[in-house]
């Protein structure tokens, strides 16, 4: 079993939008903040736009690189979503050589908050 790590996270400035785009797609040009490309398609996390469409999900990205950690170190990002699926909060993670980034759904930030700060993590 691994010991606990407590976490800060600091939630990024701006809103986000997480795309799909089709396979074989064009990197877009813009402020994206992730793009993972798969056999299905390239998936794209950007700022929200102005323009972007009122019913597309805002997302708030929570951002751990305060406590930044190695590739060798167990259950960092299962610390975080453990507490978050016990509080129904849908998440989509992206993952970098540091840290994670967890997103939430903009709306579901304050009972997000509460849930990793119950489960022991620090929120900036």
């Amino acid at each position: 079993m691994t010991s606990f790590v407590p976490q800060r996270l600091r939630p990024l400035p701006h809103a986000f939008v997480v795309e799909r785009l089709d396979h074989g797609a064009r990197v877009p040009d813009g402020e994206w903040l992730a793009l993972v490309r798969a056999p299905e398609g390239l998936t794209v996390i950007r700022r929200a736009r102005p323009e972007d469409a009122p019913d597309t999900e805002r997302w708030t990205a929570l951002y751990g690189g305060d406590t930044a950690h190695g590739l060798d170190v167990p259950g960092m990002l299962a610390a975080l979503l453990t507490p978050l699926a016990a509080a129904a909060i849908p998440v989509f993670v992206a993952s970098t050589f540091d840290a994670d980034l967890v997103l939430v759904p903009a709306g579901r930030v304050p009972a997000a908050a509460a849930a990793l700060r119950d489960a022991g993590h620090e929120l900036a």
